[in-house]
C-alpha cells in the first residue's frame, strides 16, 4: 500500500504497475497478488483509505456545526482543499483513477460517508430557513463539493498541474461558498 501510494504521489494512478510496487516495496512481484487481484483493486484499497482519511478530515472541520453552521460549513471547504494539497496521492487515487465503484462496494461506501458529512452540513443550514424557503440540502451539497472540487483541482494541488492564481485558492472557494449561501439566504447579506 504505502509503495503503490508512493507510485501514485509519482507518476499518478495510471502510471505504475504492482510489480513495480512490489519492486519499491521490497517484495517479490507475486506478493501483492495474495491481497490484491490486480492494479484497480490495489488502487481501489488506496482510495477506500484515501476516502476514510477524508470523512475524519471533513468530520473535523464541521464539528457539528460549531461554532455556528457557517462557519463551520466553510472550514469544510478549507479542509478539502488542504486534504487535496496535503495527500496528493490520495487525492488522485480517489478522484482520477476511474475505479468503477460497482466493483468495489467498499469504496462506494466510503466515498458516501465522506459526501454524507457535506450532505449533513448542507442539511444543518437548511434548517435555519423557514420550511417553505429551505434548498433541497442534496442539491446544496452537490454544489459545494463540485465547486470545492474544482477548486481544489485546478488551483489548490500540490503538483505542476496547479493552475496559477491573483489570489490562494482558500479565499477564492470562501468567496464562491459564501457567495451561494448568500443567494439562498443561507448565509449574511441579501438574497438575490
Amino acid at each position: 500500500m504505502e509503495a503503490a501510494l508512493r507510485l501514485i504521489g509519482e507518476k499518478g494512478p495510471a502510471g505504475f504497475t504492482i510489480a513495480e510496487a512490489a519492486r519499491l516495496a521490497g517484495v517479490s512481484p507475486a506478493a501483492p497478488y495474495r491481497h490484491f487481484r490486480d492494479a484497480e483493486a490495489l488502487l481501489a484499497e488506496v482510495a477506500l483509505r484515501g476516502f476514510e482519511r477524508f470523512a475524519g478530515a471533513l468530520g473535523a472541520a464541521w464539528n457539528e456545526g460549531r461554532p455556528d453552521p457557517v462557519s463551520a460549513f466553510e472550514a469544510l471547504g478549507a479542509a478539502y482543499l488542504a486534504f487535496a494539497r496535503r495527500e496528493p496521492a490520495y487525492y488522485a487515487a480517489m478522484f482520477e483513477a476511474r475505479i468503477p465503484q460497482e466493483a468495489h462496494p467498499g469504496l462506494l461506501m466510503a466515498g458516501d460517508r465522506a459526501f454524507g458529512i457535506l450532505r449533513d452540513a448542507a442539511e444543518t443550514l437548511a434548517q435555519r430557513l423557514p420550511p417553505g424557503k429551505r434548498p433541497p440540502s442534496l442539491m446544496v451539497a452537490l454544489h459545494v463539493w463540485a465547486l470545492s472540487h474544482g477548486v481544489a483541482s485546478l488551483f489548490g494541488r500540490a503538483d505542476a498541474g496547479r493552475r496559477k492564481l491573483p489570489m490562494p485558492p482558500e479565499q477564492l472557494l470562501e468567496a464562491g461558498v459564501l457567495l451561494y449561501l448568500q443567494s439562498l439566504g443561507l448565509a449574511g447579506g441579501t438574497k438575490g
